[in-house]
């Protein structure tokens, strides 16, 4: 009994609903083998629990369904598939794409062999994974065929920790080898002429889409770190980047940064501010946020090879890297965590141009 004299639970029309009077949040209340249970439905709107009612008891029933069935020693990889993207799920230092891209890689193995769900967990063999990866590699990329392998991996790893079987039958499957890509990027003169096809292209963003493309190829930001800078992160006396990312997930490595602002980004900024000096901090610097389909239109037009929002941010490390900056220095401004591994891995080429150039210096002094 509440103070007032009410019962504390009021009753719904809606059976297994009920409403908790002093908060007017609706619970879900039922049983599942006997077990009561009490489920908030995070709400005060009762058509809202309503339509969360069925899938909170559907997601107890499948959780304790699967306990009850390894309890007696009968768990199906469905259980194990279940158990893992809970841990995925609760995983708060992953992002929700990642948490969707780890979804993804499990409807992926689910379509590629099907009957492996509803199979008895113990019952899966290394020769069973084995045959699955020959099938499986045929139609996709050695990064997704890699990450599938983690994947299964950590599915069987989820049998084994709950004692449902004795051995990880996917533990020996053997990951691709991926081959670095080759990264082609244009020259100075053919960046400058590429932008200046998508500003004079005469669509209404045109000049905007321009500005973006500068703003990544000066910046080397990722497109999901260039839409969320502000003016306030543009700090034009310290001639710095405040990069933060998105408002409540960060940036990728998770932590905000400061880029140094290179002269043409300053220029350019500078510029924008001038024209839209009547914004707020707060506003937005891009005013667009993606432009795929004017570069791909400027690159055919002026007869460049098609690039991507990401290759402008390769090109800024390769232009970094050629005009001396040290590659550790690089991949902080990119936000690598590694002390500059991935940047050398990825970045430790030069272009045939300035490799060229460059071996022009070598000299053991014999030259005549």
């Amino acid at each position: 009994m509440s103070a007032s004299g009410k019962p504390t639970w009021e009753m719904t029309a809606v059976q297994n609903l009920v409403r908790y009077r002093p908060a007017g949040t609706y619970f879900a209340r039922f049983k599942v083998n006997g077990r009561p249970i009490l489920k908030s439905l995070e709400t005060t709107v009762f058509s809202v629990a309503k339509q969360r009612l069925p899938e909170v008891m559907r997601d107890h029933r499948a959780k304790l369904e699967s306990i009850t069935a390894v309890a007696i020693g009968k768990m199906t990889v469905s259980d194990a598939v279940r158990a893992y993207q809970e841990k995925v799920h609760a995983n708060g230092s992953l992002k929700p794409r990642s948490k969707d891209y780890y979804d993804g890689l499990i409807d992926f193995i689910n379509r590629s062999w099907p009957a492996l769900f509803i199979t008895d967990v113990r019952k899966v063999s290394e020769r069973d994974c084995q045959e699955w990866l020959v099938r499986f590699q045929r139609h996709y990329a050695p990064s997704v065929v890699n990450n599938a392998i983690g994947t299964l991996r950590g599915v069987f790893a989820e049998a084994v920790d709950s004692g449902a079987r004795f051995g990880n039958p996917a533990a020996n499957l053997s990951r691709m080898r991926i081959r670095a890509k080759q990264l082609e990027f244009p020259s100075r003169e053919e960046f400058l002429r590429f932008v200046e096809e998508i500003r004079t292209a005469g669509a209404r963003q045109s000049k905007d889409c321009a500005n973006l493309v500068r703003f990544l190829a000066y910046s080397g930001l990722r497109l999901g770190e260039a839409r969320f800078v502000a003016w306030s992160d543009v700090l034009f006396d310290r001639r710095q980047l405040c990069v933060r990312g998105h408002p409540v997930t960060g940036t990728k490595g998770g932590e905000s940064r400061y880029v140094p602002m290179i002269p043409e980004l300053e220029a350019m900024l500078t510029e924008l501010r001038k024209e839209r000096s009547i914004e707020p901090a707060s506003a937005s610097v891009m005013r667009v946020f993606e432009c795929q389909n004017s570069m791909t239109h400027a690159a055919t037009k002026i007869g460049m090879r098609r690039i991507t929002h990401h290759d402008l941010r390769h090109l800024f490390a390769t232009i970094c890297i050629e005009s001396g900056v040290d590659i550790p220095t690089v991949s902080r401004w990119l936000g690598h965590k590694d002390g500059g591994a991935l940047c050398m891995k990825t970045y430790g080429h030069l272009r045939q141009d300035h490799s060229l150039a460059q071996a022009q210096r070598v000299s053991f002094g014999m030259a005549s």
